[in-house]
């Protein structure tokens, strides 16, 4: 998911956690892609770094967030041996601090293109599923006094959920030995030349409108 800044932050100045969606405008589905060759050698010591460095694709259009007020949620409890968040990341406010908005990814390979075979669900999640709020990484990344201005784009990383299914990339789905077969025949263990990628995501409730983010597709083409 990606959080667009609003108002935003002067040089040098924080953001309390309980002020942290004022300076929200809204969010939008991100696929920061991950070229898995390089991250599997360069990831120690250095973590993701150019490996995170080759494209980067959004949704068509930006949620506000108080189009999404309707659709609070209390975050997902933390396992009992993980610490508390630090008392910065902590809110006095009762409001819930989630969203319940539906996410999905789905994946169709170039053969499947050809012969008109529709996309492979392949994960089924919710934004409620992030480890740290919305609120909480925008409150973290200002913590030092990094400056965020209006239109800076936030993304919160993979969102998966504990439940099979829920896996928000491949590279999760992979602790099941056995690689995933697509409708074509295929087999997939990483994406590959042709693969296409689509996210999306909707927030629904009875009694409330159902607002859709749009589709933040992709495809992966031969290197030239």
């Amino acid at each position: 998911m990606g959080i667009f800044v609003g108002p935003g932050n002067a040089l040098g100045q924080s953001i309390p956690i309980d002020e942290a969606e004022q300076h929200i405008f809204g969010l939008c589905l991100v696929n920061d892609w991950s070229a898995r060759d390089i991250q599997s050698w360069e990831y120690q010591p250095l973590g993701p770094f150019l490996a995170k460095n080759s494209v980067t694709t959004i949704s068509p259009w930006i949620v506000p967030i108080e189009a999404l007020i309707s659709y609070r949620v209390a975050a997902e409890e933390r396992p009992q041996a993980d610490p508390k968040p630090l008392p910065y990341l902590s809110s006095s406010s009762q409001q819930p601090a989630a969203f319940d908005v539906k996410l999905e990814v789905y994946l169709q390979s170039q053969q499947m293109r050809d012969t008109s075979t529709p996309p492979m669900p392949m994960s089924t999640g919710n934004l409620r599923d992030i480890y740290w709020t919305i609120a909480q990484l925008l409150t973290h990344h200002a913590s030092n006094g990094c400056n965020l201005r209006p239109g800076d784009l936030l993304a919160t990383g993979t969102i998966s959920g504990a439940s099979e299914g829920s896996e928000g990339c491949l590279l999760e789905k992979k602790h099941n030995p056995q690689p995933i077969r697509l409708p074509s025949g295929e087999v997939r263990t990483f994406l590959e030349d042709g693969d296409q990628v689509t996210f999306r995501a909707y927030a629904q409730r009875e009694g409330a409108p159902r607002i859709g983010f749009g589709e933040c597709t992709g495809v992966i083409v031969e290197a030239e």
